[in-house]
């Protein structure tokens, strides 16, 4: 699940001050006054409205974690995200809401978790079950891809050490993936490393943009 440790637009609130000072004077009170609450309200650190985390995960419900989304859903997927980034908090890689088990509910592109278990043909062979991600205190990572190939039950789990690079960026580098279908299982490949930035997080939801630009929306579960 290369995603897992796969992360949108900056919360940081920019004002403008390339028009004169009489210029706002000029405007109509409340013109000015609205323009104030839109600002507060899209303050980092401020609670998001619920209303915004809901209509993003029911925008990706039932849509194989994005794969069934056409076009302008993908983009709607984003214009949410890009909304819930301006109430991230400060500093998201310290704060201990990162820690937990997580669901990959959606990405933006359908191979970065999963890998080749979730390119075209490998949906044909493998149906995906669950793709979780734990993060333990103080910096393991855990991700596991379950499936089921011809009636047999099988997982793809890797184990990775999350490193902090600032306050918004993470790198997890994991050991070789371990693959069990059945009773059999061993492992292949080698070390792998991710990067993503964490775009938002609350109780709920955690939005992640990886350093190739793909979006994941993880879901808290428990």
């Amino acid at each position: 699940m290369s995603a897992s440790a796969a992360a949108v637009a900056s919360p940081a609130l920019r004002f403008s001050s390339a028009t004169p000072p009489q210029a706002h004077l000029s405007r109509p009170l409340r013109r000015r006054l609205a323009s104030v609450r839109c600002s507060l309200a899209a303050a980092p650190g401020v609670q998001a409205p619920p209303e915004l985390v809901d209509s993003i995960l029911s925008k990706v419900k039932g849509t194989d974690r994005g794969v069934l989304l056409p076009k302008d859903g993908h983009q709607e997927v984003a214009d949410f995200a890009l909304q819930l980034g301006k109430y991230c908090i400060d500093e998201p890689v310290k704060s201990p809401l990162i820690f937990g088990e997580w669901e990959v509910v959606y990405c933006s592109v359908p191979t970065s978790p999963g890998g080749l278990y979730r390119t075209p043909l490998g949906r044909l062979v493998f149906k995906t079950d669950d793709m979780i991600q734990v993060v333990e205190a103080p910096d393991t990572v855990r991700n596991k891809v379950s499936f089921s190939i011809f009636g047999l039950e099988g997982a793809v789990s890797l184990k990775g050490k999350l490193n902090v690079l600032d306050s918004k960026w993470i790198q997890v580098i994991f050991e070789a993936p371990e693959l069990k279908v059945g009773s059999l299982g061993f492992q292949y490949g080698g070390e792998s490393e991710v990067k993503l930035e964490i775009t938002y997080i609350d109780e709920k939801i955690r939005l992640g943009k990886g350093s190739r630009g793909s979006l994941f929306v993880f879901r808290r579960r428990g």
